[in-house]
């Protein structure tokens, strides 16, 4: 197996767990780590030939992040994430790899995502069409539409698998963050646009396997939401009632730990094609976080506890930063 981008939170995640389970793993970032074996740029061909070699599976996890949009230009991210991108899957499809696994993101919904004010919110699922945001947006729909052209031109079989939030540092909102403890935050997130990183680990892993039955395919991969379409307009107006009805228990605990939910919920991601499809059954939602708070107890995953806090950049910038 390839893992691009195997210093970072996932790219770790998915070595640790594919070692685990005995494949044996070539590791490729351009940062060195306990998880890296080679160090270079999925950009340079000659790299990732050699990384190639012998690989069945590639599960391309390397990009800039929507929190380097601060810190590189917009050239920075077509050379990582679209050519990067172009290079592997054009390589990969000259070896004969039998899958490739592309992470990509809800980010690339863009603007879709934020209905304006008062509107109910915006059911995501993978047939709503995005509108540009950002270039860590734009690049990234760019490369599912490569790995979509390569998978037609060559066979290639090619899952995209679009994550929601799973990285473990405080939100990127000043306002939120001054608003809510970032605990607060991360549990809330979870009834509509988080995940954990086990998961997300257990989403790759199984459309590694179904890549050659599928030929191409996209998913998004959020936790299960409670919600259901009948409670969008309602989640656009008033969350905290939504959420008592379905939840009893929550805000107890809630004011026990002197939390809030959001007053309104703007979107929320539908995981059911992946549920359907690729029989993921992610384990880590809202339920399971109410459950470990009750109980005292830490509702990361032991994988999410493993990896920790990363950052992104190698100084101090906003709250990413290195660990």
């Amino acid at each position: 197996m390839l893992v691009t981008g195997s210093s970072g939170h996932l790219g770790e995640a998915l070595v640790r767990v594919l070692r685990d389970r005995g494949h044996e793993v070539v590791g490729l970032d351009v940062l060195d780590s306990p998880y890296t074996t080679v160090v270079g740029s999925i950009a340079d061909r000659s790299v990732v030939r050699r990384c190639l070699a012998g690989v069945g599976t590639v599960l391309h996890a390397a990009t800039l992040h929507k929190p380097h949009v601060v810190s590189h230009d917009r050239q920075a991210f077509v050379d990582t994430n679209v050519t990067g991108t172009l290079t592997l899957l054009e390589e990969a499809a000259a070896a004969g790899v039998g899958g490739f696994v592309f992470t990509s993101t809800t980010s690339a919904f863009g603007h879709a995502l934020s209905p304006p004010p008062g509107a109910p919110a915006a059911w995501i699922t993978e047939d709503v069409a995005g509108v540009p945001k950002n270039v860590y947006g734009v690049t990234k729909t760019a490369a599912e539409d490569l790995c979509q052209l390569v998978h037609a031109d060559h066979g290639l079989p090619v899952v995209v698998l679009r994550t929601s939030r799973f990285f473990p540092e405080p939100d990127d909102s000043d306002d939120v963050r001054a608003a809510y403890a970032d605990a607060n935050v991360k549990a809330n997130e979870y009834l509509y646009r988080r995940v954990d990183i086990a998961d997300v680990a257990s989403a790759h892993l199984l459309a590694m396997s179904a890549a050659p039955a599928l030929g191409f395919a996209r998913y998004v991969i959020s936790a299960t939401t409670p919600f259901t379409r009948d409670d969008l307009t309602a989640l656009g107006e008033d969350a905290p009632a939504v959420v008592r009805r379905l939840f009893p228990a929550y805000e107890a605990e809630y004011a026990r730990r002197g939390w809030r939910m959001f007053p309104r919920i703007d979107r929320v991601y539908v995981n059911a094609r992946a549920r359907a499809e690729l029989g993921w059954a992610p384990r880590y939602d809202f339920r399971y976080v109410l459950d470990c708070l009750a109980a005292d107890e830490d509702p990361r995953s032991p994988l999410a506890r493993a990896v920790g806090t990363k950052g992104y950049h190698p100084v101090t910038t906003g709250v990413y930063t290195v660990r």
